[in-house]
């Protein structure tokens, strides 16, 4: 028996630039499950530096381009358990620690 591929939540960014796009991702990922797959489409040049830049400040899981996007560059990414918070208004800023 052969188990099916995880089915990702697709986010179109479209051609939004990055920081638009990392606003738009970061409320998308807030009501996501730890650990579902997302592929992430964007069109932005920056978007292959800035994502796995932002994982990486967040704490979630860049796991690459995705192939066979229909033309547009995909990104896959996995939500994860323990992510940290940035700041609403600018995404790639952590938010501030409370005390």
């Amino acid at each position: 028996m052969t188990s099916r591929p995880e089915e990702p939540i697709v986010i179109d960014g479209g051609d939004k630039a990055c920081v638009r796009l990392l606003l738009e991702l970061r409320a998308h990922l807030a009501g996501l499950a730890p650990g579902t797959l997302v592929h992430l489409l964007a069109s932005d040049p920056a978007a292959p530096i800035d994502l796995p830049a932002w994982c990486h400040l967040t704490g979630h899981h860049y796991l690459g381009p995705v192939p066979g996007t229909g033309g547009t560059p995909g990104y896959a990414l996995r939500v994860a358990a323990e992510a940290r918070a940035t700041r609403p208004d600018r995404p790639w800023h952590p938010a501030p620690q409370e005390n």
